[in-house]
């Protein structure tokens, strides 16, 4: 299997299986000497572990990360980072019967057609799970962007038909409250609605939002290499995102000119703007504003009403799928779309720093 790697400069590399002994990642290219322990890595991982509230599979995993390498003295060392969660609550059982049919919504019947042969127990790399190793990945990505000043903030903005109210943003509501939702009355709406779709037996979808803030303007490259489209493929890369947007995204389309452009005006001695529809790109470099994207999840494909099918011999039928799922994967997609958001972004300023001659000469000869 190819594509399990990211980046150009910060690169990573996951691997392993959702009911495997155990799933981690490997990072390359991050600079020495900056401070690193499990501690760093583990609050991250810590906001996507399953069980932890009743809107999330109750596969009860304690996500508990170990760094194998890349570290000395508890600072980086310039080299490869291992990190690695075992895995110890499989219940491969649960997964048995899905060996002979096709899941509606899920890899299985893609997996058979490209490598004719797929690991059945809860999706193998298509699993959730696999996204332990963004994450861990995703928390050194974001304590260096925090040394530059820069931070990634991602939060959910809407579940099925639930939206939030974009004045009642508060941030630390978010990280209490079941949802990921920064309002705490959009999010007592959100759970009523999650729980009525728990007893239908059915799963619903969401909206994460992003922002980078304090990005300086000058990142990302204006063809193939836009930061918008590498976000874009950092993104749907996630396992059920099926849309993503920056800035006014799709609203673009029905707008004018005159209303869309970003009027510059001059702000303390600084270039400004004084809107951002553009969500902080241009050309497909940063212009200094806040980045603003948004990634769309699709309901939980695994559900617990009948649903039809075919078997792998081509009969049709009928099937209930049996395990621990979740009911929504936005609530635990929030951390995934922040870590690989912070990813790209450290990558691209990274790749930035070989742009301009004078800024080469700069390090070289201060």
């Amino acid at each position: 299997m190819s594509g399990s790697i990211y980046g150009n400069i910060f690169k990573i590399t996951t691997w392993g299986e959702s009911h495997g002994s155990a799933i981690g990642v490997v990072v390359d290219g991050c600079p020495a000497g900056l401070s690193l322990c499990e501690e760093d890595i583990q609050k991250f991982l810590d906001r996507r572990k399953p069980g932890s509230s009743q809107f999330t599979t109750q596969r009860k995993e304690s996500d508990s990360v170990e760094i194998l390498s890349g570290i000395f003295e508890g600072k980086t060392t310039g080299t490869p980072i291992s990190l690695l969660v075992r895995n110890t609550s499989q219940r491969s059982s649960d997964y048995s019967d899905i060996a002979s049919y096709y899941r509606p919504g899920h890899a299985d019947y893609t997996f058979d057609m490209k490598y004719g042969f797929r690991d059945y127990r809860g999706g193998g790399r298509s699993s959730g799970r696999e996204t332990i190793g963004r994450v861990a990945a995703g928390a050194i990505a974001s304590k260096l962007l925090e040394e530059l000043g820069i931070t990634v903030t991602a939060y959910t903005e809407a579940i099925g038909p639930v939206s939030i109210n974009p004045e009642h943003i508060n941030i630390e509501e978010a990280r209490s409250n079941q949802t990921g939702m920064p309002d705490a009355e959009a999010s007592s709406k959100a759970e009523a609605y999650l729980k009525e779709c728990m007893e239908n037996l059915d799963s619903a979808g969401g909206i994460v939002s992003c922002i980078v803030k304090n990005l300086p303007a000058g990142i990302g490259e204006p063809v193939f290499d836009k930061l918008d489209a590498n976000l874009g493929k950092a993104i749907m890369s996630i396992g059920a995102v099926k849309a993503f947007e920056v800035g006014d995204g799709i609203k673009v389309a029905s707008a004018n000119g005159s209303t869309n452009n970003d009027s510059f005006y001059m702000k303390d001695g600084e270039i400004s703007k004084k809107t951002n529809h553009a969500g902080g790109i241009l050309g497909g470099i940063s212009d200094g504003s806040d980045v603003i994207i948004k990634a769309y999840f699709k309901p939980t494909p695994s559900i617990f009403q009948e649903q039809e099918t075919v078997n792998r011999t081509g009969e049709d039928i009928k099937i209930n799928i049996k395990g621990r799922h979740d009911p929504i994967v936005v609530t635990r997609a929030v951390v995934v779309v922040e870590a690989m958001t912070a990813i790209t972004i450290l990558d691209s300023l990274l790749q930035n720093m070989t742009s301009r001659l004078d800024d080469i000469k700069n390090f070289y000869r201060p």
